[in-house]
């Protein structure tokens, strides 16, 4: 039988005071959280993990003696070395107390996420531990619902389970399932059914606490102990058994240096770097069985990267995408995270149709508003760039543009990056021409409005350098496009481009450009002119194309030899208006024609 109180603690509050009551109590914690950050950076890094560890475990005893007095919680994992000062102690403790007034998984949550809030920033990054809003994980648990989850009888691992906020929300699911049935019945299948694995002993402790004290009342009723639900391992080492139904989590970001024999075990998804989150994956395909699915926090960049290259075809191989949420946060929803976020959905041995794309809009952790969009599908060389819309205007964009077969490479164009690494070279960098010295092209030689403007303004930006015998590579002789390196969703526009003209190069003897510009290059004898692809480039339609590929601040030589373009012999138009000088909007209204685009 489930718990009256604990289901009533489940809802939303009762009455419009007890709603305001808890609204308060949250500006408190996040001030307290604050508070207890500011501690924490007094800690030395050598102590501050223990610490870190130590007073999250505090908090959470606290919020247990209040929300479930009877409950003696267990310490599986690990026994933490040292103590609190008395001030942090009764830091943790008051943060506890007040987490207490919240409904009862939002205050385990805040808690267990404690802990990674308070971890340095180098061994947060090191383990890829990112706080997950509860909205993200709400939504991604609906999601799994909109996949043909049963709650009542899946079988759901997180691979990285950290604090524990995905097993809190799936337990929660899984009991109301349930409800109804034996507390014994109901605590044996969720022992059987729910599991994490997780490389950190103290967040394991922790998401294992928190699972105890939001089933209290049934280990209460039964008389049976909570289950362990967490096994401390590395994930990447662990033997996998297809049989979950559901493989959910917020997977660790970033560079991972694997071992040789891990190398080869992942070799099937990786493509030159390996990234935590691409092995993460691969992971999770091991170990969900035939028609499961698997709900990942991804970062965007998976859809366009070319480091994700040999991931992509595996997942259009083994397990399509069923739907994406791209994800719109307002600043300071998302603790240390930079990269732009989505949600996804696939299914093992699923049929490589057209897939659903969402909007999240989140407001705060708990809040968010879901907007549907079209469906698209997978390129037929599923390696290559995942176009999605980003904003519900693209649908028809990416429509248009699947039916695109050229790129730049058909145009007679390949992508380098500038070969000058600038803080490898300063000594030979100088502030005056002189004999011997080339041009130094930076990125703000090319203008927001797509000139060529020779410039180094910047600090550290020198106008010349100072070749030496053997710098032969060092020196670019040909014309080509220049396009920044690296800009944001938020700008205006992410391609800016400006054709670099011969007649510069030849007054100074060549140019030497810095590796924050890429370079379109003519291979041969090109089919466009330089000054046709740099006003192409510079174009809004393009520019959109290219928020479609693109997950990240870089621009990469990968994306941009992606983009879908009109075929050589359709440019014959533009080349025209661009010879002509003819108005951007002229040029843009010709350019959209050939996307089958309205004007």
């Amino acid at each position: 039988m489930t718990s009256s109180r604990s289901t009533a603690r489940l809802e939303s509050p009762a009455t419009a005071d007890a709603a305001v009551a808890i609204d308060f109590k949250r500006v408190e914690l996040a001030r307290a959280r604050v508070m207890a950050r500011a501690w924490a950076e007094t800690i030395p890094e050598t102590r501050r993990t223990s610490q870190a560890a130590l007073f999250a475990r505090a908090a959470i005893e606290a919020f247990a003696a209040c929300v479930a007095p009877r409950l003696t919680l267990s310490s599986p994992f690990v026994t933490v070395r040292g103590k609190l000062d008395a001030t942090a102690r009764q830091l943790a403790t008051s943060i506890g107390r007040e987490a207490s007034i919240l409904p009862i998984l939002e205050g385990g949550h805040f808690l267990t996420s404690l802990y990674t809030t308070l971890l340095p920033g180098r061994e947060r990054s090191a383990l890829g531990a990112f706080y997950t809003p509860p909205a993200l994980t709400q939504r991604l648990l609906d999601l799994a619902d909109e996949g043909g989850v049963d709650w009542s009888t899946a079988r759901v691992l997180d691979p990285a389970s950290g604090g524990g906020a995905f097993l809190l929300e799936v337990a929660a699911r899984m009991r109301l399932a349930l409800e109804g049935s034996e507390p014994a019945f109901v605590l044996a299948q969720l022992g059987t059914r729910l599991s994490g694995l997780e490389l950190d002993p103290h967040a394991a402790s922790l998401s294992q606490a928190a699972l105890e004290i939001f089933l209290s009342d049934l280990s209460m009723a039964s008389g049976r102990t909570t289950p362990v639900f967490v096994k401390v391992c590395d994930t990447l080492e662990e033997t996998p058994v297809a049989q979950y139904d559901l493989v959910i989590g917020n997977p660790p970001y970033g560079r991972v240096t694997l071992s040789a024999a891990q190398r080869a075990r992942y070799a099937r998804s990786l493509y030159g770097h390996a990234n935590l989150y691409g092995v993460f994956t691969d992971v999770a395909l091991r170990w969900t069985r035939p028609g499961g699915v698997i709900a990942y926090l991804t970062p965007t960049s998976v859809l366009g990267g070319q480091y994700y290259t040999a991931l992509r075809q595996l997942l259009a191989d083994q397990a399509p995408p069923i739907a994406i949420d791209f994800v719109h946060a307002r600043r300071g929803v998302f603790e240390d995270v930079l990269q732009e976020t989505l949600l996804a959905l696939y299914r093992k041995g699923g049929k490589r149709d057209r897939f659903q794309v969402h909007y999240l809009n989140v407001d705060n952790e708990r809040e968010a508003r879901l907007t549907k969009n079209g469906k698209v599908g997978l390129p037929l060389d599923a390696s290559a760039p995942w176009l999605a819309p980003r904003e519900p205007g693209h649908v028809g964009l990416i429509k248009s543009a699947e039916g695109m077969a050229a790129r730049l490479s058909d145009w007679g164009y390949g992508v380098s990056t500038g070969p000058l690494v600038w803080n490898r070279f300063k000594p030979r960098m100088r502030t005056r021409a002189a004999h011997g010295l080339h041009p130094l092209i930076w990125a703000e030689a090319v203008t927001a409005d797509g000139r060529f403007e020779f410039r180094a303004q910047k600090k550290n930006h020198a106008p010349y350098f100072k070749t030496e015998a053997g710098d032969e590579w060092l020196v670019v002789e040909k014309g080509c496009v220049l396009v920044q390196r690296t800009t944001a969703k938020e700008q205006l526009r992410r391609l800016i481009a400006a054709e670099l003209p011969q007649t510069f190069i030849d007054t100074h003897g060549g140019v030497i450009v810095e590796n924050h510009l890429n370079m379109v290059r003519a291979i041969g004898k090109p089919k466009v002119s330089p000054a046709t692809v740099a006003a192409v480039l510079n174009s809004d339609v393009v520019d959109q194309m290219f928020r479609c590929i693109s997950g990240s601040v870089a621009v990469s030589a990968f994306e941009l030899e992606a983009i879908p373009l009109p075929p050589a012999s359709a440019m014959t138009q533009i080349e025209r208006l661009v010879a002509k000088d003819s108005p951007r909007a002229v040029i843009e209204k010709a350019l959209r024609s050939l996307y089958g685009l309205k004007a």
